[in-house]
């Protein structure tokens, strides 16, 4: 019996927070994983903000109290994300009598997010993680076959590299787990610490660190169609960009760098006969990464110049 507990607990659990999402007022964003609980605000300006989320904080402890939970309040943070103009707000947050702490960065779901979206945090996070198994490839390289230790790459180095890559990989601080990742590649292949690796990536069939962002965000920009507008759908004129996807304007840097219009940029600057493949993502999967090894791309702007459209 002691197994089925273990097993249903978890769903039992879901189902009995399941109403938690509709106790907080209609502007706030409930995020449900497991037994972690997020809420995400938005406000124009700092006065809304504060008063949401007082009357938020105010329904949750309602919510608790009248089905019996508690709030581990020392495991609870509240973070402001803002650009560096903006002011931070002093205001304290309270819940059920406690102080929770305010943060400038935090774990979510495996990655380190900070207040300004920098991505330092995660990659600082990751770079002891990627040197542990430089190393570790690098000690079993003598008694292993090069076969095994691209295995051993893929499970340990990449495995940790390609979270959530399409998230950071487009970060200054990115730099610094590429160059580690030229450090593996030349240890799986016996190169020196001067040695070019632009032909080791293509010889092992590993895309380097930008090809790996490119490629995750272009799955999940076919994978999410739904999301993105086509051309073809806004117009039927029979133009070079009727098969882009719909780039709407953007003012705020973070949003040119974020994840939604990287990944339109990088879809239009495909050629032709991928783009008519995104129908369907096994077959487009495929003919990615074989375009993008043709290549060692080692930056998104090396990218750009190989791979945009010419004009006549």
């Amino acid at each position: 019996m002691e197994s089925h507990k273990d097993q249903y607990g978890p769903l039992t659990f879901l189902f009995y927070i399941n109403d938690l999402p509709i106790t907080v007022p209609s502007k706030v964003i409930p995020i449900l994983f497991a037994d972690d609980t997020s809420i995400i605000i938005t406000s124009p300006n700092a006065c809304e903000l504060q008063n949401t989320i007082t009357a938020s904080v105010h329904h949750l402890t309602k919510w608790f109290q009248e089905n019996s939970l508690s709030l581990n309040v020392s495991k609870t943070y509240f973070l402001q994300f803002r650009n560096k103009n903006q002011n931070n707000l002093h205001t304290p947050v309270t819940l059920d009598n406690n102080f929770i702490t305010k943060a400038n960065h935090i774990k979510f779901l495996g990655l380190t997010i900070n207040d300004f979206m920098t991505w330092k945090f995660h990659i600082d996070a990751i770079l002891p993680r990627l040197s542990s198994a430089c190393f570790a490839i690098r000690s079993v390289k003598p008694y292993v076959s090069q076969q095994s230790l691209k295995t051993m790459y893929y499970a340990y180095f990449h495995a940790i590299m390609s979270y959530g890559v399409i998230f950071w990989g487009q970060s200054p601080s990115s730099s610094k787990v590429f160059l580690l990742q030229r450090r593996v590649i030349r240890t799986m292949m016996g190169c020196g610490g001067r040695d070019s690796c632009r032909g080791l990536f293509s010889e092992l069939g590993i895309l380097t660190l930008p090809s790996q962002y490119i490629f995750c965000l272009l799955l999940f920009v076919v994978n999410n169609g739904k999301l993105f507008s086509p051309n073809m759908d806004l117009h039927s004129i029979n133009t070079r960009q009727l098969l882009n996807l719909h780039q709407p304007s953007a003012h705020l840097k973070k949003y040119q760098l974020g994840l939604y219009n990287m990944g339109i940029k990088m879809f239009n600057t495909l050629p032709p006969n991928l783009k008519n493949e995104s129908h369907n993502p096994v077959r487009f999967r495929s003919l990615l990464k074989k375009f993008l090894l043709k290549t060692t791309i080692y930056s998104i702007d090396e990218f750009y110049n190989v791979y945009k459209p010419k004009r006549f």
